[in-house]
């Protein structure tokens, strides 16, 4: 029957829900000050980026990301498969973070809660957008409709009179998200982009514009400048510059100095699940990402193929999720097919749809650029799948495994199954070196 109801109607049930819940646990958000990070992609690494800044700075943080949750010196695992609560874990959330007296909490915020109201009644001081790449077009049906979503954080920002816009200028349609009022708006790009987009003059001269030059990419850090102060980072990739980008743009915002900002972020050794390595003993780069969209992908193996020359062979075992876009599917497989010279396609968060089916759906986009038994395979099960990669895989090869990070289950039917990549994979490893 739930399928029958039209979402416009459930969003007026979530908005009461919304409203009763901020009335119940006392609109606890007006205690704090709250930086809410929504987009496609990037958002679980820049909402750690920021927390590790206002703590460098010695602020008391929570937050609550798509991996973990925090409060103060508290952290803890997120396996509830859920980026945003529902309003009633949200604002208890906030409440306890309110309790223990955190001065700031991040939050991931996704299309989903917003549309839906689960976020009526936060107060955001700080709104940041990371990009916007096709992903959820089973819910939102058209693009348009996924960046109208998106762009309700921003106008929950505009009537906070203090409040922060954070904006990717690199993205399509930016202006959209700088039209809200804000006190500041920040707006960050890479040199690569030759110059900020502008929109209309009028609204281009109350931006802030942050720009990272003089890039150098290494295998498992990068360089940059942002303001002719120096950054290292240690993660690899361009979009983890835009990551830092953002987190940047949200501790400006805060009055923390560039020097502070860059001292903060170097200290992060990695993010679980994203660019995740994993140490081994036979010469091999295995890494492991969260990579769900085909932007994602993209940006994930533009990285390998610039460095393609550090590897012999790239790998890849991925799939895609169940009950979620499908016509992203056979993207997906091209993209991946593409870039690399082995791809593996398995189970993968089927939900209540059918593995088999999706499996085929992502391979058939695989088809355009490999032979199925030669260079490419779907192998049902993720630990066989993963045991293949690595039986093929020789001394010198980058085995990439996307799609559920450092997750802890997978969903089957209702069920929900223990699961981890990184740890299945070094389970294997040790099964074959035992061989």
């Amino acid at each position: 029957m739930k399928k029958f109801i039209p979402q416009s109607i459930k969003n007026i049930y979530h908005l009461f829900q919304a409203i009763l819940a901020n009335v119940w646990y006392g609109f606890p958000s007006r205690k704090l000050k709250v930086i809410g990070v929504t987009g496609t992609n990037g958002k679980t690494t820049t909402c750690q980026m920021i927390s590790k800044i206002l703590e460098e700075a010695g602020h008391k943080v929570a937050m609550a990301s798509t991996i973990n949750f925090k409060i103060g010196d508290k952290e803890w695992v997120n396996d509830t498969k859920f980026t945003t609560f529902s309003s009633f874990k949200l604002q208890e959330f906030l409440k306890k973070a309110a309790l223990a007296e955190c001065e700031y909490i991040i939050v991931e915020v996704t299309s989903h809660s917003l549309d839906q109201n689960r976020a009526w009644g936060v107060k955001f001081d700080v709104a940041v957008i990371t990009n916007i790449s096709r992903e959820h077009l089973d819910y939102h049906e058209t693009m348009s409709k996924y960046r109208k979503a998106k762009e309700k954080l921003f106008a929950m920002i505009s009537r906070n009179k203090n409040g922060a816009a954070v904006v990717n200028l690199g993205m399509e349609k930016a202006e959209e998200f700088l039209k809200y009022e804000a006190k500041e708006k920040y707006g960050y790009f890479l040199e690569n982009q030759k110059s900020p987009p502008k929109a209309d003059q009028p609204l281009a001269e109350k931006i802030k514009f942050i720009e990272a030059k003089n890039i150098e990419l290494g295998i498992q850090n990068t360089k940059f400048q942002i303001l002719e102060t120096n950054f290292q980072l240690n993660l690899p990739g361009e979009f983890n510059i835009e990551n830092v980008l953002a987190a940047t743009c949200a501790g400006l915002s805060q009055n923390i100095a560039l020097p502070k900002i860059s001292e903060a972020l170097s200290k992060i050794k990695g993010v679980p699940g994203r660019m995740e390595r994993i140490e081994n003993d036979r010469g091999l780069e295995i890494i492991v990402d969260y990579a769900v969209t085909p932007d994602s992908l993209k940006k994930l193996y533009n990285y390998i193929s610039m460095l393609k020359g550090e590897y012999t062979k790239v790998i890849a075992v991925f799939g895609s999720c169940g009950e979620r876009d499908r016509g992203k599917r056979p993207i997906m497989g091209e993209v991946v097919a593409r870039h690399t010279d082995f791809c593996i396609v398995t189970n993968e968060d089927p939900y209540n749809e059918d593995p088999q089916k999706i499996i085929d759906e992502v391979f058939a986009g695989v088809l355009k650029h490999k032979k199925e038994n030669e260079n490419s395979w779907r192998i049902f099960d993720r630990r066989e799948a993963i045991k293949k990669a690595l039986q093929i895989a020789k001394r010198g090869d980058v085995v990439v495994v996307t799609g559920k990070g450092a997750e802890e289950t997978m969903a089957v039917g209702d069920e929900r199954i223990r699961w981890n990549d990184p740890k299945v994979i070094r389970e294997v490893l040790s099964e074959q070196m035992k061989k």
